[in-house]
């Protein structure tokens, strides 16, 4: 498996940068990773941190060396993750739970399987042509949908119907898999990029630069765009190199990669965060691996296998 990966975050006008990003990869495998922290509920930082963090632990626990089933493994760790912020609001007595949206991707076997929750957004093209786009779970999407009906109402477009951390269940799309071709790209992104740089001009960049030009030039175009009340920015891109003629054991290509033996940087948040301290949401790995547990077995419960 060979790709290249860039991602860059930016704080912009906000007090703090709430966004985290983020991968992890094995020789078969790679998880990518966006987060953007809720306004308006507390601690937003701690919310992404952690999710991101789920899914870190997760992916090192199942990805041996790669996953059974990608789609099943997005839903049953962001689940995890949404368990995970409401036990973490629980045990410090919150009057509201911090809330987050999520996007991630993983690759594995030439294919991409996606899953997200939220208006985090995921981005696939190939050459010019975007192959595929994620539909916000906000009111403004549906208010999109709705009005070729005639019966669409004033909507925010801020206003969000599902995330992670709400007191209800979050609706969690996914899809998978898509073969992919040598030289597509995949872009996870918070909405302070798409919100003020349109999917033409996003997919006129990733198409005319390499990702560690164009992933700049997008965040400084949003900044600019948004101005000084401007979100946090975040991206994260990766490009697929195709493998059929390098052999099944080609090494990883990584742009600044990690030197870990497990590299991920998953754990940490971006560079320019401020005042967000990665240890505060740090939960102990052994409790969410009861988490896993306790979601996998309701799962086997809920569908057993029949006997032979």
């Amino acid at each position: 498996m060979r790709f290249s990966v860039f991602q860059l975050s930016r704080q912009g006008g906000r007090d703090k940068n709430e966004d985290r990003m983020g991968y992890c990869y094995t020789r078969h495998a790679g998880l990518f990773a966006v987060a953007d922290g809720m306004g308006g509920h507390p601690e937003g930082e701690v919310a992404s941190q952690l999710a991101l963090q789920v899914l870190s632990t997760s992916f090192q626990r199942e990805c041996l060396p790669m996953l059974d089933d990608p789609l099943a493994f997005l839903q049953r760790a962001i689940g995890v993750a949404h368990r995970q912020l409401l036990a973490y609001a629980l045990q410090r007595g919150m009057s509201d739970s911090p809330r987050t949206t999520l996007v991630a991707c993983v690759l594995q076997e030439g294919s991409a399987w996606w899953a997200h929750c939220g208006d985090s957004r995921l981005y696939l093209l190939r050459g010019s042509d975007m192959l595929a786009r994620t539909r916000d779970h906000s009111y403004a999407e549906l208010r999109a949908a709705l009005q070729k009906t005639g019966a669409a109402p004033a909507t925010n477009r801020n206003v969000l119907f599902t995330c992670l951390g709400s007191p209800v269940e979050p609706v969690v799309d996914g899809v998978g898999p898509l073969q992919l071709q040598g030289g597509d790209r995949v872009l996870l992104c918070s909405d302070g990029l798409w919100d003020n740089v349109g999917d033409l001009d996003i997919a006129r960049r990733m198409s005319a630069e390499p990702i560690d030009r164009s992933v700049p030039q997008l965040v400084e175009q949003a900044l600019r765009t948004g101005g000084v009340r401007c979100d946090n920015v975040t991206a994260l891109a990766i490009e697929w190199e195709s493998s059929e003629a390098l052999g099944a054991d080609a090494a990883t290509v990584v742009e600044g990669g990690p030197p870990e033996e497990f590299p991920s940087t998953l754990q940490w948040g971006p560079d320019d965060a401020a005042g967000a301290d990665p240890a505060q949401a740090a939960l102990d790995d052994a409790e969410i691996d009861r988490s896993i547990d306790e979601l996998n077995d309701a799962i086997r419960r809920a569908h057993p296998r029949p006997e032979n």
